[in-house]
């Protein structure tokens, strides 16, 4: 897993109107084709550690982001599907405080690009994201080390994520 420059080509995949801040990363997995870029979002997110994964709707709360439901098939933990293919989901999420965001996750043959997008629409959401910028890359990072553990140790489903059984949520 590394922290890459933006393709020009992720890029031309975000609704936002201006982009203030942006990253990419890339996981290799050897065979990332093996499920949809849909799967492998819910397979990060849905399946992150249970404390992660309960913590973070909560930050992006703090942060004025809007969230719709974690158990609706519309949404991957909160965050809107906006647009999804085979090969590329795009997830938003709105906000309250000027800092609309995307996450964008791209399959291609060995390698998974996960993108994160943000608009900054006024100073203070610029200043709060200036502090947020360096944990929220931590987090990426982590959450795609552990995405790839339990690739390793194969606790994920083929099918992307573990949480799901025939478009049924459970809790683990």
């Amino acid at each position: 897993m590394r922290q890459v420059a933006m393709p020009a080509a992720a890029r031309t995949l975000s609704t936002l109107s201006r982009i203030g801040y942006e990253d990419a990363f890339l996981l290799e997995t050897g065979q990332a084709r093996d499920r949809t870029a849909e799967q492998w979002a819910r397979a990060i997110l849905e399946d992150a550690p249970i404390a992660l994964r309960s913590a973070l709707p909560w930050g992006w709360f703090a942060l004025g982001l809007q969230h719709g439901s974690t158990r609706s098939d519309r949404f991957v933990l909160g965050w809107e599907v906006r647009r999804s293919t085979p090969d590329f989901v795009l997830l938003a999420a709105s906000s309250r405080l000027g800092l609309p965001a995307e996450l964008l996750f791209e399959r291609r043959q060995h390698t998974l690009l996960f993108a994160t997008f943000v608009q900054q629409e006024n100073p203070m959401a610029r200043a709060m994201w200036a502090g947020i910028a360096p944990p929220h890359r931590q987090v990426v990072r982590y959450l795609l080390e552990q995405a790839a553990a339990r690739r390793e140790t194969h606790d994920l489903d083929p099918r992307g994520s573990r949480t799901r059984l025939e478009g049924q949520k459970f809790s683990s």
